[in-house]
């Protein structure tokens, strides 16, 4: 009698489980098994998307052609190693498209350049503004004209801790 291997007509016909379709094998971290069940039970970040623009000016007939599902990780993060998500609080950036509450993602592993909205650490304290950067001094601006520019000196204690990448706000 041998032992081990496969058998003819052992196991689950393919196709046949819970996703109607052949499966394979994975090895996962065992620290990241609860996050993938739950992409792959709810699928977590596809988001339907349909084939039609909708129309910001004069209205147009919409179809109701479903194009495909998107994963808007692929649209937000780009480097998923070096980002976060942190919430705004304060006006300061209103102008900005950027509300108290907002979901901001945060990419670290961009660079700040001169226009770029983004997160500094100053005197051990967040804020979120424009970076500007003249070649011969920087500051950072707020977006609202209630708010001063704050000059960033040789003696300032502080960082760029990451460039803000998409702002996420309920209508």
């Amino acid at each position: 009698m041998t032992r081990g291997g496969a058998r003819k007509g052992a196991g689950r016909p393919k196709g046949q489980g819970k996703y109607g379709e052949p499966t394979k094998a994975m090895r996962i971290p065992v620290s990241k098994i609860n996050y993938v069940s739950k992409i792959v039970n709810k699928g977590l970040y596809e988001i339907p998307i349909y084939g039609n623009k909708v129309a910001a000016g004069f209205p147009s007939p919409a179809d109701d052609y479903l194009e495909d599902k998107i994963d808007l990780n692929r649209y937000l993060i780009k480097h998923p190693a070096s980002t976060f998500l942190v919430r705004a609080s304060g006006d300061s950036m209103i102008n900005a498209g950027i509300f108290p509450d907002d979901i901001l993602i945060v990419d670290r592993s961009q660079k700040a350049v001169d226009g770029k909205v983004v997160i500094a650490v100053l005197n051990n304290e967040l804020t979120v503004k424009r970076f500007k950067n003249n070649g011969k001094k920087i500051t950072l601006e707020a977006e609202n004209p209630k708010y001063k520019p704050i000059s960033v000196e040789k003696e300032t204690e502080g960082y760029i801790w990451g460039v803000v990448t998409n702002v996420i706000h309920n209508l």
